[in-house]
């Protein structure tokens, strides 16, 4: 006889095994082992009488029955999300988890003393810092607040712009001392690896010079030009805060896409986001000239 009652635990892990595929990517998503991944599974198919996956060696491959289940769960899962998002903005007290995320380089080197001051006012608020430069999805609440560099963070989203950012070339002294003895001389760079080429304004100035080194991660990056590797683009912000480097003149401050500040709308009137932002807003504009030359 088919059992109709099922538990939600169960029914998140057919969505997310049907997403993801496989045990192991579903467990990781979830953040419990394989094991209860494939417990849960049995379980729930035992409940409903009804075959969901189908074991092969490419993974767990849905049947119509999963996927059934599996889009009906992602429509439990949104509605859950946006009771969740709105009982958080509705509530007004300065305590409980405020979760926020922001591109590692910034929490290093921008942040930090933003969020030394909010702990030691709202001692009682759970901060949780997520530094990633992956965009986490705030209608998902993987994030309360997020910081993006974007020109257009995104039409959802509620937001504030804090700070205009131009980026600039920075290298160790024993470049920009080599560059002003002989402006024309050619010069070594490292750069991200969507840039190929030099931009006009460094081959008109000193002719021979050429990309050394391609890195994938700014992080990486700015490591190199730490050690001398060469002369590397990358926002002002950045390039003043890290030891060792200094500002070579061979290209001008350049636009770069601006710094906001956003939630989800539901999110945006809490106690503890407005805490934040109350604190935050201030504290950039008093050192906005540290993102522009």
């Amino acid at each position: 006889m088919v059992q109709t009652k099922t538990h939600w635990d169960d029914l998140e892990t057919v969505l997310v095994l049907v997403q993801r595929g496989s045990l192991a990517a579903a467990s990781g998503e979830l953040g419990i082992s394989y094991t209860t991944v494939a417990r849960r599974v049995s379980r729930i198919e035992a409940a409903t009488g009804q075959a969901l996956f189908v074991r092969s060696g490419d993974g767990y491959l849905p049947t119509e029955a999963g996927l059934t289940m599996a889009h009906h769960a992602a429509d439990m899962q949104s509605a859950q999300h946006a009771m969740m998002r709105a009982l958080t903005g509705q509530d007004q007290a300065l305590t409980g988890k405020l979760t926020i995320t922001a591109p590692q380089l910034m929490i290093a080197h921008v942040l930090c003393p933003v969020l030394q001051a909010f702990r030691q006012a709202h001692p009682e608020v759970e901060l949780e810092v997520k530094g990633t430069n992956t965009l986490l999805d705030l209608d998902r609440r993987e994030a309360d607040l997020a910081f993006r560099i974007s020109r257009a963070p995104g039409d959802n989203l509620t937001g504030l712009r804090l700070a205009e950012q131009e980026t600039a070339s920075f290298a160790t002294q024993t470049w920009a001392d080599r560059f002003a003895a002989d402006p024309k001389a050619p010069l070594d760079w490292v750069a991200y690896v969507t840039h190929k080429t030099l931009p006009d304004q460094v081959m008109q100035t000193a002719p021979g010079s050429r990309i050394q080194y391609h890195f994938d991660d700014m992080v990486v990056m700015a490591g190199a030009a730490q050690a001398g590797l060469g002369i590397a683009r990358m926002p002002m912000f950045l390039g003043r805060a890290l030891p060792g480097l200094v500002q070579v003149p061979i290209l001008p401050p350049q636009p770069y896409a601006d710094i906001w500040l956003v939630a989800h709308p539901d999110v945006w009137p809490s106690a503890r986001v407005r805490a934040f932002r109350d604190i935050l807003v201030p504290y950039i504009k008093a050192h906005r000239s540290d993102f522009v030359g």
